[in-house]
Parts: C-alpha cells; structure tokens; sequence
C-alpha cells in the first residue's frame, strides 16, 4: 500500500484522528479512572452498532438491496414522489427500530436506486438524515436520547408521544417541503442495467436478515454484547468475505468520539459554566440543549442537563432539535453520510442542516408551547 494512498485514507479519517487527538489530550491534562472511561466508551451503544454493521454488511453482500431497488424504481413515476416515499419511510421507520436502524436500512436501499436511476443520491441521503432526526423525535424509543428522558421522566408512552407531537410534526412538515422543493422535477429515468434482475444470493440474504432482526431485538432488551459477539462468530464461519469488508473504522470513530465527548462533558469548567444558567427557564433549556448538541452531540447533552432540566419533554423537544445543524449534533447524521460513501457529503449535510436549524428551531419552539 503507497504513502500516497495511506494519506487519502487519514484524509478522509479526519473525524477519527480529531476525537482520537481530544480524547488523548483530555487524557493528558484530566486524568480519570478506568471506570470513567469505561462509562464514556458506552460498551453496549458501540456493540450495538458492530452488529448492526455486520448484519448490513450481509444484505448488501447478498444483493438483496439492490434487488428491492430495482423492483421499486421500476414502479415509481417522479423524482419527488420517489423522494417522499423514501423520506416518509425513513421517518415512519426511525419511530419503530430507531434512527440508526432504519438508516442502515433504507441508505443503502437509496444507494442502490441511485445507481439505477437518475435519483440524486447524495440529496436523497442528506433529507434521509434530516427525516430520521424528524420521525425519531415522536417516538420514546426512536433514538437513544428519548429512550434515557422517557425512562427519567417515568412518562407513559402514549403520554411521551402526544407530548412531543407538536414538535414532530412541524419537523416532519419542514423535511417533505424541502423534499418536494429540492429534488428534481424530472421523471425517473432507469439506466440499462435496471432491466437486469440481479441474483439474490437467498442463504446469505436469509442469514443476514434474520441476523438484523435478531440484533434488534437482543438491543431492546439490552442484551447487545451478546449479540455482537454471536454475529461476529457465525459470520466468521458463514460468511468471512462480508465481515472482512465491514467498516471497521466507523466503530473506531464512534468509539473516540464517545470518549472524547464523554470525558469533555465532565470537565469541572463545563460544570461550573453551566452551573451559572437557569435551566428552569423554557427558554434557556431550549436553547441550552440545542447548542450543547451542536458542541457535543446531543446523547451527550441529553446526559450533562438532565439532572438539571425540570422538565424533561422540554429537554427532549431542545436535543432533538439540537440534531440538525452541525453534523456533530446527532450521530444519526454521521452514520447516514458514511454508509452513503458520496463525495464532499459533509459539505452537503452543513449546507441544508445548518440552514434547517435556523428554520425550524424557532417554529418547533412556538408550536411546542402554543400546543403544550
């Protein structure tokens, strides 16, 4: 492998090498037992995650995506009715198997149709992020951040729901406007090998889908070590090819931005600066939370204001939209742009999220407490 083609990779790893970097500098200037560190490193989100790539991994080695986009690119007519169809999906799915899941799900579905079609994947997947934060906000168990306020709060489920509907709903609104506003007009063109109905390799396909519900499953009932482990095992076994092309290094960059983040929220600074402001304040809290997201993501943020938020559907309401913006603000956003792979994804994200945030911050924030 040339020097030339290890500093394309650093290049490209830069979000990896910047949280390794603050995690070993925070290590340095804040030293902390091993029990802090195990805390930040957040074992079970990270296996989680190892599983969930091993499984996709799978369907995208099987064809199977690529089959099912074709069957539906075939039936669809617009760009912007493909568009909203993928984007309702997106949202629906996030309120049931989580951002992060239905991401793994429906990315690669959108790759696959990109090459297909004339559909502008890059787009699609940037509205795809945006869709997830949207849907996921309804749902207690539609992001991790939900999940720990729901719990905390000793809210009812329906009772989390309708509280943050309000919420949802205009995000939701926003998202298929700007769907319907900024993909083409065109009709969906097919490019010849659209016609060509791709093998399905069915043992892999079956193994890797069963594998994908079964991670699911074992995550809800907190059980995802052991599921990453027994995937890790019979992939090994039945299907060594596919976990040797898993993206390993996006577990890495998970795992140094927990760290760093981790450790960075519990600086006695940060503690002492937030101590200054009146979370019992809708205002503040609001607009705390949103900016605590776009610093440190807002599973972080969620966790540094929660003992000091009163009210925890305010806080929900500010961390979720805290996950537009800066791409840093949801993991969700970082996990979409890697399974994509496009060029200069980054710099898409930020022109449309940023943007985004200023847009919807301020309505979400109206209707939340007009309709409370």
């Amino acid at each position: 492998m040339t020097g030339r083609h290890w500093l394309g990779r650093l290049k490209a790893e830069w979000l990896l090498l910047a949280f390794a970097l603050l995690t070993l500098v925070l290590a340095f200037v804040d030293p902390q037992p091993a029990a802090a560190w195990r805390r930040w490193l957040q074992g079970p989100t990270l296996a989680g995650l190892a599983g969930l790539l091993i499984a996709i991994q799978g369907i995208r080695d099987s064809t199977l995506v690529q089959h099912a986009a074709a069957l539906l690119v075939a039936r669809a007519h617009s760009l912007r009715s493909l568009g909203l169809l993928l984007v309702s999906a997106t949202a629906l799915l996030s309120m049931v198997l989580t951002n992060d899941v239905s991401l793994f799900v429906l990315v690669p579905l959108t790759v696959a149709i990109g090459g297909l079609s004339n559909l502008p994947v890059l787009r699609m997947v940037v509205l795809e992020a945006l869709a997830v934060n949207a849907g996921s906000t309804l749902s207690p168990i539609g992001n991790p951040q939900n999940l720990l306020l729901w719990q905390h709060g000793q809210l009812s489920f329906l009772g989390f729901a309708w509280a943050m509907l309000p919420a949802a709903a205009v995000m939701f609104a926003l998202v298929a406007a700007l769907t319907w506003a900024w993909l083409p007009r065109d009709r969906v063109a097919l490019a010849p090998q659209a016609l060509d109905r791709q093998s399905v390799t069915r043992g892999l396909a079956t193994l890797s889908t069963v594998a994908l519900a079964a991670m699911v499953v074992l995550m809800e009932y907190g059980h995802a070590a052991i599921g990453a482990g027994t995937l890790l095992l019979v992939f090994a076994l039945a299907a060594p090819r596919s976990l040797a092309r898993v993206d390993w290094l996006l577990l890495l960059t998970f795992a140094a931005i927990f760290l760093g983040l981790g450790h960075l929220a519990e600086l006695p600074w940060v503690d002492a600066a937030l101590d200054r402001l009146d979370f019992g304040q809708p205002l503040t809290l609001y607009l705390g939370g949103i900016l605590a997201s776009q610093l440190i993501s807002n599973v972080p943020a969620t966790v540094l204001l929660l003992e000091r938020a009163h009210d925890p559907i305010a806080l929900a309401v500010a961390v979720n939209v805290g996950g537009f913006g800066l791409a840093i603000g949801s993991l969700a956003n970082l996990i979409a742009l890697r399974l994509a792979r496009q060029p200069h994804g980054l710099r898409a994200l930020h022109r449309v999220s940023i943007p985004f945030l200023l847009v919807c911050a301020p309505l979400v924030y109206i209707a939340w407490r007009w309709l409370r």
